[in-house]
């Protein structure tokens, strides 16, 4: 039989207990069976394993690889620069794991400086005595003594209690809190019981003894925990279009090795130089400075949202969250501000807000009840207790005080209302009453209507029940507030009542809710509301912030959630406006699993126990760091610190542009790519001195490419970024038009520039075809070295060119990416140390070179950024119709 259904003699009875509670043997003969009351940690991987996993990954196996080749063709052809490039590479792979793993972990680090839920110490009944335990002591048939601000330490059964009331928010999503009793009530649901209190909640008001009858993760708590550990974590998009563009990337590059390697046998070339060749080229097909590009993108937009208070778990989240298509948000404290607040007023037989002020009285007495009566605590002069009373005591205001307080009849369940006396040193005096309209108006036998007194007949009655079907139709908790004088010392009766209003409560929205939720119908992000709540209250908050627009949207219970087959599910979240009520941990769960199915890519929101399983399962979990659970906290991939449902949408801007920046600096990375390959070519197929070395290639993708990319990574979201839908699921970040564009234009293009620069100076100084050159020549360290100016002077118009692959360059203000500027600055003061120092020259195998070297590649560089733009225009003209 279901605990709650017991009496408080046989609860206590079937768990061995009784009114001293356990002897401290058996207390410690229990711990030793259940263990202690703690919810099992999330398995956290050791660090050693975090850091193996950042060396680890398909990208990085694809640079070791690379490394280990270089290393063999230094070992097998010393002297050509592979030692060298294989040291350079291996750098890369620790230099960008080591930052990988910091990024992860001072994360980790911020969040467990938040973790903070269950109590440490408890007074608890042993052997007659009441002693202060930590938590983690406690074992089944122990008897606790909670009191108002007592965070509830496991799943207890309340024996006794006086006034008492809990909030659930954290572990059911409901904003209000619920009364709680030790009367035996026949309940199958445990979560519905109202004489059990749960681990995790908090005790509001009152107090009360309480069994403990579960511990750890046999409690609701742990229960939700266990969910939230068993769901496996998901891949973000990021994360599988950088394992797709690993795999081509290596095809790519292993693909034109083994191709050249067979020309190189075609046209006689000997065997171990052929294979050298080929190695170069795999090598030069590898873009060895995009990993710690896209690391340093992602951790410079984790650094933004941090400063926007959006705390990011793991980079790849910034990306997921820009890509998201739905929101699953929770409720209150996520689009609430989780407090209550008295909104409207039925008084003097009509509708008033609460914030409005009329010349005549009409609301003085039902202020009176609002301020009086309450069981409120107050330390330096701020109420604690009740968030209801509180919103009704600051709803009254400074109201001045007639008497002193003489008694209370509290509040139960079986009641459903409270009184206060308050008597004058005659022994006359007031009683205020509030309570659930229906159990308040048949003590009424008169209302206030300002200053007037009329009987409380049926047709009164039938104006006030209207108005309490209006109020509560619109998602208001609400409460009827009755006064009566007392003409003597003995008169105490809650009877003779006279009504004077009506008070609709809620959880008032935060204030930037409405206008994050137009920015996310902007974006095209579909937000759908799920709660703990009742519908109508669900229903009245998601059409004040515009969650819904439409007269009809689709409503969810859990009930109806219970009954549906997952196809069925499926088909319902086809529905354009959606919000989902009474729903549970699993039940969340469910909905998240379904809307991936159909091809979204889900972010949820949640503070809650209840919404950990969710956070964990979602592509993007999002917790809050205030108001959250130590439980949501650890299952998301981002922390909002400030627990504002806006920061989400800043987030998702900066997430948007990430991808669009990682677009970008691919873009400038893989059009290197073509001007280091084509040399190779060349230098094979028509029998001419290499034009780039191994160590020069390395000086572009390590070196010169490295400032400049990862300012284009740091772009500023555009306007246009959250007036557009989510991009769709199956678009590629490594695409066919990118992969066009760096290829086939503008990497042939930079090809042409370098092989110009290398020709001119080479002919300039009278070399004639055929003649071989020394790899210390002058004459040919001046023309490798012509080669890389033209390569990289065409690098410098390109970081514009690719600011956006339609609008022009001129359409973005130089100084609005001042690393941009910085970027080319660094880029142009390497060249000129590769070029003009004798270190430069000594490691990069290079020479100074004349100025009109110079002004042939500045020339050619501004021809190129010109046909790109003129491209680009081409394609603008070609898109309007």
């Amino acid at each position: 039989m279901n605990i709650s259904q017991l009496t408080p003699e046989a609860a206590l009875a079937s768990l061995g207990s009784g009114p001293d509670g356990l002897s401290a043997s058996e207390a410690r003969r229990r711990l030793g069976e259940f263990g202690a009351n703690q919810v099992a940690p999330v398995a956290t991987e050791p660090l050693w394993r975090m850091l193996g996993r950042e060396f680890s990954h398909f990208f990085a196996l694809v640079l070791w690889v690379a490394a280990g080749l270089a290393f063999f063709a230094a070992y097998a052809e010393p002297g050509q620069g592979m030692l060298e490039l294989g040291l350079a590479i291996v750098g890369v792979i620790i230099v960008n794991g080591g930052f990988s793993f910091w990024q992860a972990y001072r994360a980790e680090q911020a969040l467990a400086a938040l973790q903070k839920l269950l109590p440490q110490q408890v007074d608890v009944r042993r052997d007659g005595a009441t002693l202060a335990v930590p938590a983690a002591a406690l074992v089944p048939g122990d008897l606790v003594q909670l009191v108002e601000g007592s965070k509830v330490p496991a799943d207890c059964r309340v024996i006794e209690s006086w006034a008492l009331r809990v909030n659930l928010a954290t572990l059911t999503g409901e904003s209000y809190a619920r009364s709680i009793s030790a009367e035996a009530k026949h309940s199958d649901d445990p979560m519905s019981a109202h004489n059990l209190l749960f681990a995790g909640t908090l005790i509001i008001s009152g107090e009360c003894s309480a069994l403990v009858y579960a511990t750890g993760m046999r409690t609701e708590f742990g229960h939700i925990a266990h969910l939230t550990q068993t769901a496996g974590d998901t891949e973000s998009p990021l994360q599988k279009e950088i394992a797709r563009v690993s795999h081509l990337v290596a095809l790519l590059a292993l693909g034109l090795g083994v191709v050249f390697f067979v020309i190189g046998q075609w046209v006689g070339l000997p065997f171990w130089a052929n294979f050298i060749f080929s190695i170069g080229i795999i090598v030069a097909n590898v873009p060895e400075g995009l990993l710690p590009t896209v690391t340093l993108a992602l951790a410079l937009a984790a650094q933004r949202m941090a400063k926007r208070n959006a705390l990011v778990r793991h980079l790849p989240a910034v990306e997921t969250l820009g890509s998201a298509t739905v929101i699953l948000t929770d409720k209150t404290g996520t689009l609430t501000q989780n407090r209550m607040t008295v909104r409207e007023l039925f008084v003097a037989g009509r509708h008033h807000l609460a914030a409005e002020r009329w010349p005549r009285a009409d609301d003085l007495r039902l202020r009176a009840v609002a301020r009086f009566c309450h069981s409120l605590k107050f330390h330096d002069g701020e109420p604690a207790g009740d968030p209801m009373e509180i919103a009704l005591w600051q709803f009254a205001g400074g109201l001045p005080e007639f008497g002193r307080r003489a008694g209370e009849i509290p509040f139960d369940t079986a009641r459903r209302r409270m009184s206060v006396i308050w008597r004058e040193p005659d022994g006359s005096g007031d009683l205020y009453c509030k309570g659930a309209p229906e159990v308040i108006f048949p003590r009424c036998t008169d209302w206030l209507d300002g200053d007037a007194t009329r009987p409380f007949d049926a047709a009164a009655l039938k104006v006030f029940q209207a108005a309490h079907e209006d109020l509560a139709d619109r998602g208001f908790r609400v409460l009827a507030l009755a006064w009566k004088t007392l003409a003597g010392p003995g008169e105490s009766a809650e009877d003779g009542l006279r009504l004077c209003g009506l008070v609709g409560l809620e959880d008032p929205p935060r204030p930037d809710v409405h206008e994050a939720v137009r920015r996310c119908h902007e974006a095209g992000i579909r937000v759908f509301m799920v709660t703990g709540d009742h519908p109508h209250t669900a229903v009245a908050l998601a059409r004040e912030v515009e969650l819904v627009r439409s007269v009809a949207p689709r409503v969810l219970s859990g009930d109806e959630l219970g009954k549906m087959s997952p196809a069925s599910l499926q088909l319902a979240l086809d529905a354009p406006e959606m919000v989902f009520a009474r729903v549970s941990a699993e039940q969340k769960m469910l909905i998240t699993q379904a809307l991936q199915l159909k091809g979204e890519i889900v972010a949820v929101t949640g503070d809650g126990v209840n919404d950990a399983p969710a956070l964990k399962t979602a592509d993007i979990g999002i917790a809050m760091g205030l108001s959250g659970t130590d439980v949501a906290r650890e299952a998301a991939d981002i922390v909002l610190l400030d627990d504002h449902f806006a920061t989400i949408v800043n987030a998702i801007e900066e997430g948007r542009a990430v991808f669009e920046n990682i677009r970008k600096f691919l873009t400038y990375i893989l059009t290197s790519n073509i001007p280091e390959l084509v040399p190779y070519l060349i230098s094979v197929l028509f029998r001419i001195p290499l034009p780039l070395t191994i160590i020069q290639i390395l000086a572009v993708d390590l070196g010169t490419d490295m400032l400049p990319a990862l300012a284009l990574g740091a772009e500023r979201p555009h306007a246009e970024v959250m007036s557009r839908p989510p991009r769709p699921r199956q678009e590629r970040l490594l695409s066919w038009p990118l992969l066009a564009r760096a290829y086939l234009f503008l990497g042939p293009l930079e090809a042409a520039i370098a092989m110009s620069c290398f020709f001119f100076v080479l002919n300039g100084l009278g070399w004639t075809y055929g003649t071989s050159l020394a790899a210390t020549d002058p004459h040919y360290l001046q023309a490798t070295s012509a080669c890389l100016l033209g390569i990289v002077l065409a690098q410098v118009a390109n970081v514009f060119v690719c600011r956006h692959p339609l609008l022009p360059t001129w359409y973005f203000p130089l100084l609005q990416n001042r690393l941009l500027l910085a970027g080319v600055l660094a880029e142009i003061l390497l060249l000129l140390a590769i070029l003009y120092t004798p270190w430069g020259n000594a490691l990069f195998g290079t020479a100074p070179l004349g100025q009109d070297v110079w002004l042939l590649g500045a020339g050619l560089a501004a021809l190129f950024a010109l046909l790109e733009e003129g491209r680009k225009w081409l394609l603008r003209r070609a898109a309007v119709p």
